[in-house]
């Protein structure tokens, strides 16, 4: 592996003494997360404006997530017009990292269907619950596992710069994806719902695994891991984008947690945790809409506050129907957000990268999902090539 400090000093080395830096300033408190956050005079501004209100830059990709990458998914990605994915390989075993040679092998099979690998998820934080998660020690934040841990996501950042993988994605998160059930939907469709308001009171106060853990402690536990993670990135030249969390909670928090990527206030503080240009969001346009009172009059305004500062690494472009607190997922051409207007934002602003499904209803028919799938990446071709 790469030494990426200089000589005679261990990767290992580096980011434990890298852990025990951010362990001890943490003990400052509150001030010490305020300290990475931007400038207060400077956080509202925008990049400057493009000439004619469009970027020459932008680079739309018709982009999507599914794994392990095999021919066969490669396959049903070509024949919809798919160019770029975030895919991941086969995992040898678990040892929780992916290999120089894993990734390799991945990515050459993708190349010889026609298809870039622009992406892969880090084999753990994924979006699932604490309780269920194998390693969620990070989250937990119980050292020494989570330095043992972070240690191989450092690994796998480092293969993916070898390699020519220019981003991964992950999570933060102790909650899941939080939905209370389904709601019918167009031709037998299943729409999965969230009504805050379902959730009775005795439940909401059920405890995690995690126990109770306050928004101070949770943001002390992220700002840990991008910091020890960001050198690697840095030397590696890999972006590493993070998604929301699905959904936001109620005042308080929900099940001992407060969900703090939840909300429009705080991914702009999480983006301030690092002013490395390779920090920043998997932006779901779905899971960001849930947090909003009304998201087809807001969200173009909050997709333009993190595209202008170049903290959009990937897009996951799903409707909703509703707000924040009570929506449901629906197919992307009939929710309440214009879809064309958020692609048209991100064009303007510049953004080079991924417009990908996520979420797609469910059917019967349908077991797995891919016809739509299908349906959501056409929709997403089709508006990429009406913005030209």
């Amino acid at each position: 592996m790469s030494n990426i400090t200089g000589a005679g000093t261990s990767r290992r080395e580096v980011i434990l003494g890298t852990l025990r830096a951010i362990a001890g300033a943490s003990l400052l408190g509150p001030a010490a997360l305020a300290a990475g956050r931007p400038d207060e005079k400077s956080a509202g501004k925008k990049s400057p404006a493009v000439k004619g209100g469009r970027s020459q830059n932008a680079d739309l990709r018709c982009g999507t997530q599914q794994g392990p990458t095999t021919p066969e998914m490669l396959d049903f990605f070509k024949r919809h017009g798919v160019t770029d994915i975030c895919g991941y390989p086969l995992d040898d075993g678990d040892k929780g990292y992916f290999s120089e040679s894993d990734l390799a092998k991945c990515k050459e099979l993708c190349e010889r269907h026609g298809i870039n690998l622009a992406m892969i998820p880090l084999p753990f934080l994924t979006s699932s619950h604490v309780d269920h998660e194998k390693r969620a020690a990070i989250m937990m934040g119980k050292s020494p596992e989570r330095d043992r841990d972070i240690e191989d996501v450092c690994r796998t950042i480092e293969a993916c710069g070898k390699v020519g993988i220019p981003s991964v994605k992950y999570n933060m998160s102790l909650l899941g994806v939080m939905r209370s059930g389904e709601t019918p939907g167009r031709g037998g469709s299943q729409y999965s719902t969230w009504r805050e308001s379902d959730i009775p009171a005795a439940k909401r106060e059920q405890l995690t695994k995690a126990g109770r853990v306050p928004a101070a402690e949770f943001w002390s536990r992220i700002e840990y891991f991008v910091k020890a993670v960001m050198p690697s990135c840095e030397a590696a030249k890999v972006r590493a984008a993070c998604h929301p969390h699905d959904t936001g909670t109620p005042p308080g928090g929900m099940y001992g947690i407060d969900n703090v990527l939840g909300t429009v206030d705080g991914l702009k503080k999480f983006v301030g945790l690092s002013q490395s240009p390779y920090h920043g969001l998997n932006f779901c346009v779905g899971t960001v809409s849930e947090t909003l009172q009304d998201p087809r009059r807001e969200i173009n305004d909050v997709v333009d506050w993190f595209a202008s500062r170049g903290r959009i690494f990937n897009i996951h472009y799903r409707n909703i129907r509703g707000k924040r607190g009570d929506f449901m997922e629906v197919f992307p051409d009939e929710g309440d957000v214009d879809m064309v207007a958020v692609a048209r934002v991100l064009r303007d602003r510049g953004y080079r990268g991924m417009l990908m499904p996520d979420h797609v209803p469910h059917h019967d028919d349908d077991p797995k999902g891919m016809q739509a799938f299908a349906y959501a990446q056409g929709y997403i071709k089709g508006v990429i090539q009406a913005l030209g």
